[in-house]
């Protein structure tokens, strides 16, 4: 199936799950679930996949559930009541890792606010404590405080702060000490939902914003070689 850009249906199909989130709505509209949110979402996949082959050749973008696609399911655990999610969210992971802890290409939407970002959006302890000691050398510490200056120039936001205090063995006197209390390491751009993306010429504005990006993809990259983020996966 070929990207033309994401149907108005798929948005106003989430406006529905808003109303009737229940198991038992969504297989009586699993028809229309997989029409307008399924078959476009595999076909983005695809499309941007080969797109960001020419920034990662070893990219990894699978159009199947639990790879590049989420599931529309929340954990029934700790979600009773709405079990199923009303945001749609798409991830292109670099390296052999986990995909929700290597360095990713990623998007969201759902029918207020589209979400393009890079990097990685949320460190688990096994990474965030490999974060801390990779940035105490100055060297990667101002490399990492330069790419996020420069995408901040060109409009980009980046997270704030997640901790306050600063970390055992790190310093509040070193040079950029706020990269310390971060807790993740992504930038991002939202957007409201507009003729482009319910168009094939969202591919372009995406990779164009994946590639502005790229230094920062690629820093969290090499922190990921550093860390064996497997003893995380099922905390």
């Amino acid at each position: 199936m070929q990207f033309t850009g994401f149907p108005k249906e798929g948005l106003q199909f989430l406006d529905k799950i808003i109303i009737n989130n229940s198991k038992e709505w969504l297989d009586a509209n699993r028809e229309e679930y997989e029409r307008v949110i399924v078959a476009p979402n595999k076909a983005y996949v695809e499309e941007m996949g080969e797109h960001l082959q020419i920034l990662v050749p070893t990219i990894n973008a699978i159009p199947k559930t639990n790879k590049s696609l989420f599931r529309i399911y929340r954990d029934a655990r700790f979600h009773l009541n709405d079990p199923i999610k009303t945001r749609i969210g798409v991830i292109f992971w670099q390296g052999s890792g986990h995909r929700m802890q290597s360095a990713s290409f990623y998007m969201h939407y759902d029918p207020k606010e589209i979400f393009v970002a890079s990097g990685i959006r949320n460190f688990k302890p096994t990474l965030l404590a490999t974060y801390r000691e990779y940035i105490q050398n100055e060297e990667r510490r101002t490399e990492l405080h330069n790419i996020l200056e420069a995408l901040k120039v060109r409009g980009y936001r980046i997270p704030e702060a997640k901790y306050k205090r600063m970390p055992r063995d790190c310093k509040a006197t070193d040079s950029n000490s706020y990269l310390y209390l971060m807790g993740a390491m992504y930038a991002y751009t939202t957007f409201p939902p507009d003729d482009v993306f319910f168009s094939e010429a969202l591919i372009d504005r995406n990779f164009r914003i994946y590639e502005d990006m790229f230094d920062l993809q690629q820093w969290v990259y090499e922190l990921t070689l550093h860390c064996d983020t497997d003893a995380d996966v099922f905390r």
